[in-house]
């Protein structure tokens, strides 16, 4: 991914992450993909998974 286009995604952080020190993402929506990176390492690696893939995802993971 380019990284200037990276810049320019609207990040953002989960309200149940603090200032702490713990393991956050932050994720992004793009025109074609969900983008999510680690917080502490904002010019580190992504990834990038297409809409219905993060949904999946997301329903999985708040599923009790």
């Amino acid at each position: 991914m380019n990284a200037e286009y990276s810049t320019r995604l609207d990040w953002f952080k989960s309200s149940y992450s603090d200032n702490e020190g713990g393991a956050c993402i932050e994720v992004a929506t793009g025109p074609d993909n969900v983008h999510v990176r680690d917080s502490k390492n904002v010019h580190g690696p992504q990834l990038a998974f297409r809409p219905q893939q993060w949904s999946a995802f997301v329903a999985y993971t708040a599923t009790p």
